[in-house]
């Protein structure tokens, strides 16, 4: 189901805090540019599947990417010998949860420049985490910068987060 040269262990679960199905995997891809499209596709499939947050899978998408092409890029340097590490789990309907971590030295997420600012057009680095922040629930960091956690709940869709833009 997900690229051969993924690593995968699954866990299906039921959650009784919110009466439903959860569903949780733990994944590896190597630090390939060209891994990140086919690992999203398929893991986007599962999402999408499992219904974790109807109507919100471009904006899971999306970060979702962000997240990866800033950790094989920036985190590991696409040094072959290193993988992205990512965590992910869906409470059917409620929400779903991915955790984002390479092996790198991270990186200051408050030192970073807003590329909404004047004069910051031409910058080619901040806007992969703003697009995060906007499109995801929460978005946080640890370890430096080298694991990000980001969180969707079901129901917040574009129409509620444009209003909130």
């Amino acid at each position: 189901m997900l690229p051969s040269n993924s690593a995968m262990v699954r866990q299906q679960q039921r959650d009784f805090a919110h009466g439903g199905p959860s569903i949780q995997m733990d994944l590896a891809l190597p630090s390939e540019v060209a891994a990140i499209s086919p690992f999203v596709d398929k893991l986007m499939f599962l999402i999408k599947k499992c219904r974790c947050a109807p109507g919100n899978e471009t904006d899971i998408e999306i970060a979702l990417r962000e997240a990866l092409e800033n950790a094989v890029i920036h985190g590991n340097h696409q040094d072959s010998r290193k993988h992205v590490f990512v965590s992910w789990r869906c409470q059917a309907g409620v929400e779903v949860s991915i955790i984002v971590r390479d092996e790198g030295q991270g990186f200051d997420s408050n030192a970073l420049p807003d590329p909404t600012a004047p004069g910051a057009i031409e910058s080619s680095h901040g806007r992969g985490i703003y697009l995060m922040k906007a499109l995801m629930d929460d978005v946080h960091f640890e370890d430096g910068g080298a694991i990000v956690h980001m969180r969707k709940k079901s129901g917040n869709t574009e129409a509620g987060r444009a209003k909130e833009l």
